[in-house]
């Protein structure tokens, strides 16, 4: 389980789902005029969006043993991740003017993290599929 690559990889992505919860994303102010950080505690569907991402790739860890299941749960992951950052970015356009901040990069590192985790858990299943054609 820890000797392969897709499980750092999956370990990364949901440490930085989590870290995106305190860390944020874009800072600015509203049409109000008050000055407002967004994170994923500011709105609740990123809010959940985020968590359940972390989730998912924790509990994908340990689902080693089936490689199908860990790679449809794997891409759902990347799915969900991408859909975040989508309203993440919506949720900016009701800034009037402000900028993203440094640590916006753990949101967008999540879809790659979980991008290069799919691609370690294909390369196993291929691997395990050619094995077998050697038996």
């Amino acid at each position: 389980m820890i000797q392969r690559v897709q499980t750092l990889w999956l370990l990364l992505a949901a440490a930085a789902s989590f870290l995106t919860l305190n860390f944020a994303f874009y800072s600015g102010t509203t049409a109000e005029g008050a000055y407002l950080e967004l994170n994923a505690k500011e709105n609740i569907p990123i809010l959940i969006l985020s968590v359940a991402t972390a989730v998912l790739a924790l509990v994908t860890i340990f689902l080693y043993k089936n490689r199908k299941l860990q790679l449809k749960l794997t891409l759902v992951g990347l799915a969900v991740s991408i859909l975040t950052l989508v309203l993440y970015f919506r949720k900016t356009s009701e800034f009037v003017n402000g900028n993203y901040s440094i640590w916006a990069i753990l949101s967008l590192v999540v879809p790659v993290f979980l991008f290069f985790a799919t691609r370690g858990i294909y390369k196993d299943e291929k691997l395990i599929k050619s094995l077998d054609r050697l038996r």
